[in-house]
């Protein structure tokens, strides 16, 4: 007699709701159906030809605007059932894709950070445009996210800001670059702008508005060229006394050091609920070969080292999303977002993806490393994640930040 349980996609999450199952059933199979196949495609196109007018990108993007996950279609839900919604189904699509995943999910970031805001009207303004959020720059990377400098070295700097903005009357002029890393840059209709403000001379953090990339001064970069997530669009945009109207302000200097940390409470969350995507389509890949594939007489899971493997595989990634929906069900129920709770899951989770992945491509052995499986590609992915939305390591630094209570000093 069989032990063997057959678990629903979430995994030993509790059970859906009508309408999440309905989400889910939804976007997986839109995943299976249309990101897959697109996504193997586009892993072997060049960055130029994936976002040529020909690409299946667009068709993908243009079939995902069905899926009625647009910030401005679920603004009415409650919180926590909107975070719900919006985190079953990215799930499916990065473990259908996660590149593609990545361009629908970055999409919605400039109407989510509106949202935000507060910010109605641009939340408005963003809907069914492509989108994209602008923080790193050539010079400033992960350090952008710690906009209030409580990870800074004890003799550091900054340093000089790429892109600065300043307001003119009812003007915000944006001047500079953002870096290569900007998801969606080269492609995107609207910026979810984040840098440095000047005023008086003086250049600080910071100022976020929304910036339509159609208004004079503004140009872009090639897409980049990458090892992993080559199905997420790329690339630097270039400001050159780029007026946008006061109205599209999200954050102005008063408020900028608060509106990054609930932004990145926010985005890590949502980067590490990709990473389980990531993670779970590796070990279903894993698993399934492991029944197929035939060593000794036998399936390779009937092996000690083999069912060991898949053990930790499986584990990781039910630690991981529990995790996730943790953190997701605190910030969306707290008085106030818990960061330090959002990068505990994007480490996590990023981490044990690109752990999950290395060991599919050691279950699949030689086969594994060619292009004719999928684990090889996942692995590229799972390896891009430790460096989205943050590196893995300044996270760390900016979360023990975090930990420290000044009382007991």
């Amino acid at each position: 007699m069989s032990n063997y349980i057959n678990l629903p996609l979430s995994g030993l999450e509790e059970p859906l709701s009508e309408m999440e199952q309905l989400v889910q059933d939804t976007a997986h199979r839109f995943a299976e159906e249309v990101l897959r196949p697109a996504g193997t495609r586009l892993d072997g196109m060049s960055a130029d030809d994936a976002i040529a007018p020909e690409s299946p990108l667009w068709a993908v993007l243009e079939q995902s605007a069905g899926l009625g996950l647009s910030v401005k279609a679920m603004l009415d839900l409650p919180p926590l059932e909107r975070e719900r919604l919006l985190l079953i189904a990215a799930e499916e699509l990065a473990w259908g894709e996660p590149g593609l995943g990545g361009m629908v999910l970055v999409s919605q970031m400039p109407g989510l950070y509106a949202a935000l805001a507060g910010n109605l009207d641009m939340v408005d303004f963003c809907d069914g445009k492509l989108g994209c959020w602008g923080i790193t720059e050539p010079d400033h990377g992960s350090d952008s996210l710690d906009a209030g400098g409580s990870i800074a070295a004890v003799e550091g700097d900054y340093g000089r800001a790429n892109c600065v903005a300043r307001i003119e009357g009812d003007t915000i002029i944006v001047n500079g670059q953002k870096s290569a890393w900007v998801s969606g840059g080269t492609v995107a209709e609207v910026c979810a702008l984040y840098c440095h403000y000047e005023e008086n001379g003086e250049v600080r953090p910071g100022i976020s508005l929304i910036v339509p990339l159609d208004l004079p001064g503004v140009t872009r970069g090639k897409p980049l060229e990458k090892i992993g997530l080559r199905a997420l669009n790329q690339g630097e945009i270039y400001f050159d006394n780029v007026e946008v109207p006061l109205s599209h302000l999200l954050a102005g200097p008063e408020q900028y050091v608060d509106f990054v940390r609930h932004t990145l409470a926010e985005a890590n969350v949502h980067v590490a609920n990709m990473a389980v995507g990531i993670a779970r389509a590796a070990y279903e890949h894993a698993h399934a070969y492991a029944h197929e594939r035939k060593q000794g007489g036998l399936p390779i899971i009937r092996h000690q080292s083999v069912k060991y493997r898949l053990f930790h595989m499986f584990r990781k990634v039910e630690a991981s999303r529990a995790l996730v929906r943790r953190v997701m069900t605190y910030n969306a129920t707290a008085p106030e977002a818990a960061l330090q709770g959002s990068i505990s899951a994007k480490v996590t989770a990023t981490q044990s993806a690109f752990e999950v992945a290395s060991d599919a491509v050691q279950i699949f052995g030689g086969n594994g490393l060619t292009r004719e499986y999928p684990v090889e590609k996942l692995l590229r992915d799972a390896r891009a994640m430790l460096i989205a939305d943050g590196c893995n390591e300044v996270l760390a630094l900016k979360g023990g930040s975090l930990l420290v209570k000044p009382e007991l000093l």
